[in-house]
């Protein structure tokens, strides 16, 4: 386990206060925060780039604060990468074996498995100049996992990633966290968040603002800052289901959630934006394929209009503006109508 424990840092312009969260051994733990908020500069605490001014990181109870970096068993991936250009792939995923005293059959030993996994082992010869940026990632993390780091850390690792190749990465990055690797992300992507994290620490302003599962985060949000980051307010996990090319999800079994999507997974998550839902009066045909009656439990002024949640089985909240509200008469205990495409509907699989 990492334990982190009222951890504070000074740097010209920008303080980490009283930061205290645990890590558990095989965990995926995501910090989150936008750009700005000190999630790079915690990171590189831990990782010892960094002097804490106060508190303590210990690591299977050993405090590790004031140990030199090679001496602290983690691993760290920075966003560019960092590999060395002059040096071929072999080259440079064996560089932090340089001085173990390890003959060439052991260090041999010791990549053949992770290059395996990370399905890089065609690339050895290679200089990182001819190689992708999803390749430059995989040596990265390849070159930091030869060390067999108690703790994985990731700076940003998908920000520099074609968006067609990053669902491949997270996947990658679940079956390494699956084999047992303790992992701790950095990143500013909500979707990346819910996708990979077993648990999340919202960071803001160089605090730790709330810690818990993704679906206690974003559907209990603790503060304004968290909503407002998160973005939406209809976030659930939800049951699939897939018949006749038409996928389904539940998040409550008298719900069925029509998607426009692709995907063989049995569950995940369920995000709808509040813009994206309509209201009326009454039931009408329209390009929509999720339509259900329900009745409004709040109303409440926002900046661009009126919030209204509305119980269909589950809480919507849809985000409508004030002369809609008024001409449809929305008050609490009335009944009304929600519509939404199934495009608005998105899933983030787990």
């Amino acid at each position: 386990m990492l334990k982190i424990d009222n951890l504070s840092l000074s740097l010209p312009g920008f303080h980490l206060k009283n930061i205290s969260f645990e890590v558990a051994d095989g965990e995926y733990f995501i910090l989150l925060g936008e750009s700005g908020a000190g999630k790079s500069l915690l990171l590189e605490a831990i990782a010892g780039l960094n002097k804490i001014h106060e508190g303590s990181i210990k690591l299977k109870g050993k405090e590790i604060s004031n140990e030199k970096i090679q001496q602290r068993e983690i691993g760290l991936v920075f966003q560019d990468h960092a590999v060395f250009p002059h040096l071929t792939v072999n080259e440079n995923i064996s560089y932090p074996l340089k001085h173990r005293h390890l003959t060439a059959e052991e260090r041999s030993k010791r990549i053949k498995p992770i290059i395996s996994t990370l399905q890089i082992s065609h690339l050895l010869n290679r200089r990182p100049a001819t190689l992708s940026g999803g390749e430059l990632q995989r040596v990265a993390l390849a070159r930091a996992l030869v060390q067999k780091p108690k703790v994985l850390l990731l700076d940003e690792p998908l920000a520099s990633i074609d968006s067609m190749l990053k669902s491949d990465l997270r996947a990658l990055l679940r079956q390494i966290n699956r084999d047992g690797q303790t992992i701790i992300h950095v990143t500013h992507d909500f979707d990346e968040a819910v996708s990979l994290a077993d648990r999340i620490a919202i960071i803001d302003n160089g605090k730790i603002v709330q810690t818990g599962t993704p679906h206690e985060v974003f559907s209990n949000p603790v503060s304004g800052f968290v909503a407002h980051f998160a973005g939406i307010r209809n976030f659930f996990r939800v049951r699939i289901e897939r018949k006749h090319d038409l996928v389904t999800a539940y998040p409550h079994e008298n719900v069925p959630i029509t998607l426009n999507c692709v995907t063989n997974s049995d569950t995940g998550y369920l995000l709808i934006r509040n813009e994206d839902i309509l209201l009326s009066a009454e039931n009408f045909e329209s390009s929509a394929l999720n339509n259900f009656e329900g009745i409004v439990e709040d109303i409440y002024p926002v900046r661009n209009g009126e919030e209204v949640v509305v119980n269909i089985g589950i809480p919507l909240h849809a985000q409508v503006s004030r002369e809609s509200a008024e001409k449809l008469g929305l008050q609490r205990g009335k009944t009304i109508w929600v519509h939404f495409k199934a495009s608005a509907a998105k899933l983030i699989t787990v």
